[in-house]
């Protein structure tokens, strides 16, 4: 099963032919996506894209980017919305939420200790309700499964992997899966696509993060059409991603889409409802 398990198909790139890149995802293969939530401003729309689209499900949380406008109330709201989206079969767990020390206007002291008081606190959610977590771990692994041996039982997947790999064994072995998408496509990722290549298939899921890191071969569309609609990344482009891991691992494409498929359904558990 060809699963997207983080696409933000509910972001404005989408807004004029939302309808038709879904249909387009259908028909390259896609069964199903996860929409992760980024704020408490989209939760209610992740919810109603769920049920207006069969195969499209959703997470819930405040996105690190998102963090220096957040109010502690969001987080009340991001309760009691998770409270009543349990009884929703669309509904997958918490995300996305973590850290981001990239962004040099997140990386102030008082900004990094922001985060980490709205990643902790998310966390804590996702261990109340016994859910998995869907997390952005951008230049900041190590803090971040710092935070998750506190939650033993928690369990997700590291969205958009690209640490070493001492820090993707760790996550591993505090059971999350780790999540390649666009990035695994260029040829000068050696880092990426050697992780891809070398960990077991049954700790990767596929993913888009569509509209952003678009895939090596939207770059060179833009040589010929620089327009933003013909560099914008969309879920279709997972099926050829699952073909450059086959080919990055010499397997079967089948072999891929079966086991990245299950091993999203097996992470978020809800997914297989």
């Amino acid at each position: 099963m060809l699963i997207d398990s983080h696409c933000h198909l509910d972001a404005p790139e989408f807004d004029a032919d939302r309808d038709q890149v879904w249909r387009r995802a259908q028909t390259a293969g896609v069964q199903k996506v996860v929409v992760p939530a980024v704020e408490a401003s989209n939760f209610q729309t992740v919810r109603d894209l769920a049920r207006q689209h069969d195969g499209v499900y959703y997470a819930l949380g405040i996105h690190p980017l998102y963090v220096p406008r957040a109010q502690p109330s969001d987080l009340r709201l991001l309760e009691e919305t998770v409270q009543q989206a349990l009884e929703d079969s669309c509904f997958v767990g918490i995300g996305e939420i973590g850290l981001d020390f990239f962004v040099p206007e997140l990386c102030t002291p008082e900004m990094r200790e922001r985060q980490l008081a709205f990643y902790e606190q998310q966390l804590k959610l996702a261990v109340r309700y016994n859910l998995p977590v869907i997390l952005h771990v951008r230049r900041s692994v190590d803090v971040i499964t710092k935070h998750l041996r506190q939650h033993p039982t928690l369990r997700g997947i590291a969205h958009a992997f690209n640490g070493s790999q001492q820090q993707a064994e760790i996550l591993l072995d505090l059971g999350f899966k780790l999540g390649f998408g666009g990035a695994m496509t260029f040829e000068r990722a050696k880092q990426i696509r050697r992780l891809a290549s070398d960990l077991p298939l049954t700790v990767i899921v596929l993913e888009t993060d569509a509209p952003d890191i678009p895939p090596a071969w939207l770059g060179k569309a833009g040589e010929e059409d620089d327009s933003p609609l013909a560099r914008r990344n969309e879920p279709a482009h997972l099926a050829r991603m699952a073909q450059v891991l086959a080919e990055l691992r010499g397997v079967p494409l089948e072999n891929i889409t079966q086991q990245t498929g299950n091993n999203a359904l097996e992470v978020l558990p809800r997914l297989a409802q």
